[in-house]
């Protein structure tokens, strides 16, 4: 049996938004019915305004199961619209690539510290700018995710190398195919069959 509606990929860009030879674009590319959150103002990181703007995004394309891939602010913007909005509107799964440091921004970590309520991987690098290495390990552990440094990477961008980036790609085939999985009707037992005599 088929999801009531299938796994759709939501991207969320970081500042500057992603361009066409960034690895989000790419993906997008790739997903029939992507919707990418679009802010009025992309060189202003202000968490509250994008955290809204994420919500108003999913609320305007309907109903999920959402699979979220964040890149850099767009990983705060998205922990923290979470840390509100839970499961209820659908998102089933977040992957947070490159994530920018808190206090980069001047934001209070406590707006961002809590358990993540939905399956999350963190992917950093050991050479981001944004994030440390060291930083970006307390942040998975804080969100309750998995973790995977890509070792000498930049900020995973574009500028970084990264159009393609088949890992994403994996990560969100796998999380569709889970979804898919878990919609599955259960089977009832097989009734016991007696025959007389």
């Amino acid at each position: 049996m088929a999801l009531r509606h299938e796994p759709r990929l939501l991207i969320v860009p970081g500042l500057h938004d992603s361009g066409p030879a960034h690895w989000q674009s790419w993906l997008e590319s790739l997903h029939r019915g992507s919707v990418r959150v679009r802010q009025d103002d992309w060189s202003a990181g202000d968490l509250e305004r994008w955290a809204r703007r994420l919500g108003e995004t999913l609320r305007a394309h309907g109903p999920g199961p959402w699979i979220a891939v964040a890149h850099s602010f767009g990983c705060l913007a998205l922990a923290r619209w979470l840390a509100d909005a839970g499961r209820e509107p659908g998102v089933a799964a977040a992957l947070l690539v490159a994530p920018a440091d808190p206090r980069r921004f001047n934001i209070d970590e406590a707006r961002l510290s809590h358990r993540l309520p939905v399956p999350a991987t963190v992917i950093a690098s050991d050479t981001d700018p944004w994030m440390s290495a060291a930083t970006a390990r307390v942040w998975t552990r804080r969100w309750g995710a998995h973790g995977l440094n890509l070792g000498d990477a930049g900020h995973i961008n574009a500028e970084a190398g990264f159009g393609p980036l088949p890992l994403a790609r994996r990560w969100v085939l796998a999380h569709a195919q889970r979804l898919r999985r878990a919609e599955r009707p259960r089977h009832a037992p097989l009734a016991e069959w007696s025959f007389a005599a």
